[in-house]
């Protein structure tokens, strides 16, 4: 690799790090190239990128970002995205079916972090979810009274029927 390529690829990342929320270091050694795609499809469908980085490289794009705290060693791939929860629940869903892919540590919400945080921001419910709970929410006063009403209206047509 020459010294322009190196350096392109630096920029690159250190333009993507720094807009990414989150940034999670996972080690892959061991999975074959067809476990690699099913890991890139799944952070596709998340919008999060997975890539493998020399750590040097990696560490220079993530200086640059403004993040740091965080020493890579051994083979590391890096999975990012703007969203850290779909992020966290990418790497861990893939680490659930691959016992070769183990999650080191991130940067969520451009903090350090462990694994253990990692798998807590997986647990939490995503934007769908959140929205769906809101829009329950909303709708439950207006579904109490259309039951309410049509009580009362079952109750008067008995009266009137009496």
């Amino acid at each position: 690799m020459t010294k322009t390529q190196k350096a392109e690829i630096i920029e690159v990342l250190s333009n993507e790090f720094k807009s990414a929320q989150s940034v999670i270091f996972c080690d892959y050694k061991g999975l074959t190239v067809v476990e690699l795609e099913k890991l890139r499809k799944m952070a596709r469908a998340k919008e999060a990128k997975v890539q493998v980085v020399k750590n040097t490289l990696a560490t220079i794009s993530l200086k640059n970002a403004e993040l740091e705290g965080v020493e890579l060693k051994d083979t590391n791939i890096l999975v990012w995205g703007e969203d850290s929860i779909s992020t966290s629940k990418v790497v861990s869903d893939f680490a659930k079916d691959n016992e070769k892919f183990v999650i080191k540590s991130a940067y969520i919400d451009r903090e350090p972090a462990d694994a253990a945080k990692v798998e807590a921001f997986a647990k939490l419910p995503g934007r769908e979810e959140l929205l769906g709970m809101l829009a329950s929410v909303w709708m439950g006063p207006v579904r109490n009274f259309t039951i309410g009403l049509d009580a009362l209206r079952i109750k008067k047509e008995e009266e009137a029927a009496a």
